[in-house]
């Protein structure tokens, strides 16, 4: 009867996994989505009165990206915490700072009411939510990916970063009631505060959540086998360095969400840029867009499973970064029927091709004994190299430029090619069993080391 009972629990454990991995997604997305959406729409008169506008614009954008600055500094800490100690570890641990980290901004005083030390507490808050956030998405999905059966890893996988745009809905939605209902002088003196007053929720619900997932087994088999490294980064340079290298630059697929999301809210509803679109409107879009991502999600992690990753991680920014001229440009227009229809193709359906499948084509092509690590450190890194783009993005094409759907369009199409070109140079990995997975990269040092010594002979 026991043997029944294991051989249920672990049957279960799976699907357990991938919830824990959308919950905590979820949860944890909303939390370093809020700010995106305050630094656009209240930060820049809250923590930086200015007599510009512009500059204004671009010093609370700056505070958006510094969130990136940490995150590869708790890719290295975190992915190396997960890969010594294990995956649900760094689940609760990330959680909790994050957690802690939203709350407190809610509470900050203005530059109203403390000058220059506003501002400082904000970016340092910013800086502890990248950190934390660093080492979300690593371990859940090594979590999916170590528990999933053959076939369906892609699908599984998908649910975590479906949770990521249940977060981000949550975050919009969170202020669409209070930017429409209260006024003006309320929302900025305190109506901002509430969405990240709710993240207390985080703290609760991730004590909960993820203390009910085992630990994966591939990782207590390393464990057991003494084959946990002492330094899972040096291993994985050592190991992997090329791989995380395409990893990275497959990873600025992200410019996508970056060009219509944050730079377009700020876009669209800044005063300085003269499109004059209501915010209240603005805010359904991303909305509207994550919606659809949220059905689409699983239905490319299925397929990527049938027809592999790689033509989804390569068709979905190539055709997303050609339309993004097309998006900024009704953007500009006030089209807000075109700009709706735009950013759900945009955003809602060919990025999600590549942001449904990157989770599990990553992690498989890693080891397991540095694969939060190697996850972790490439997302992330990708991810702060994306994450200042809004501020530069506004200082290439300030307010009053003319050109600003042609020059950015140009940037996030050159990102994206980048993108499209590093997937096409990677290994397919969804018809490998998670014993191939671990046997290629040796199998590619072997032969690596064959042919030098063939040269030098």
């Amino acid at each position: 009867m026991s043997e029944d009972v294991t051989s249920a629990e672990a049957r279960r454990m799976p699907r357990r996994a991938a919830m824990s991995g959308w919950v905590g997604s979820a949860l944890e997305y909303y939390d370093f989505s809020i700010y995106a959406a305050a630094a656009a729409l209240v930060f820049p008169q809250v923590f930086f009165p200015s007599e510009s506008p512009a500059v204004a614009l671009i010093a609370s954008l700056a505070t958006y990206g510094v969130g990136y600055v940490a995150r590869p500094l708790g890719a290295f800490v975190l992915g190396n915490f997960g890969d010594k100690y294990g995956r649900k570890r760094i689940l609760v641990l990330a959680m909790m700072v994050m957690g802690i980290s939203t709350l407190l901004v809610g509470l900050l005083p203005t530059y109203g009411q403390v000058g220059v030390l506003a501002p400082i507490l904000l970016v340092v808050l910013r800086l502890i939510q990248g950190f934390a956030v660093a080492g979300e998405l690593g371990g859940a999905s090594a979590m999916i990916v170590e528990h999933a059966p053959e076939g369906r890893r892609g699908f599984l996988t998908s649910f975590s970063l479906q949770g990521t745009q249940a977060g981000s809905i949550l975050a919009s939605a969170s202020f669409i009631p209070l930017s429409t209902y209260l006024s003006p002088a309320a929302f900025q003196a305190w109506g901002w505060r509430i969405p990240f007053l709710l993240s207390v929720v985080v703290i609760v619900a991730g004590l909960i959540i993820r203390s009910r997932v085992e630990e994966t087994p591939a990782f207590r088999r390393e464990a057991k086998e003494a084959r946990v490294p002492r330094v899972p980064v040096a291993q994985l340079f050592r190991e992997n360095g090329g791989t995380v290298f395409r990893a990275v630059c497959m990873g600025l697929a992200n410019v996508i969400g970056v060009t219509v999301v944050v730079f377009g809210t700020a876009y669209a509803t800044q005063p300085a840029y003269g499109v004059k679109m209501s915010p209240s409107v603005y805010l359904w879009i991303p909305v509207i867009a994550n919606i659809v991502a949220i059905i689409l999600i699983p239905f490319f992690g299925r397929l990527s499973d049938r027809i592999g990753r790689r033509p989804l991680m390569i068709f979905g920014p190539l055709s997303a970064g050609i339309l993004s001229f097309a998006y900024l440009f009704v953007v500009g227009s006030n089209n807000v029927p075109l700009t709706i229809l735009l950013a759900i193709l945009i955003f809602g359906i060919l990025y999600q091709m590549w942001n449904a499948t990157f989770a599990s084509f990553f992690q498989e092509l890693f080891p397991t004994r540095t694969r939060v690590t190697g996850f972790a450190v490439s997302q992330n890194i990708a991810l702060f190299l994306t994450g200042f783009l809004p501020s530069i993005f506004t200082a290439i094409a300030p307010p009053g430029s003319a050109s600003v759907p042609l020059v950015i369009g140009a940037l996030t199409l050159v990102f994206s090619l980048i993108s499209a070109f590093a997937a096409w140079r990677s290994r397919e990995t969804a018809k490998l069993a998670l014993d191939e997975l671990e046997q290629v990269p040796a199998k590619r040092q072997r032969a690596e080391r064959g042919e030098a010594r063939t040269r030098q002979a």
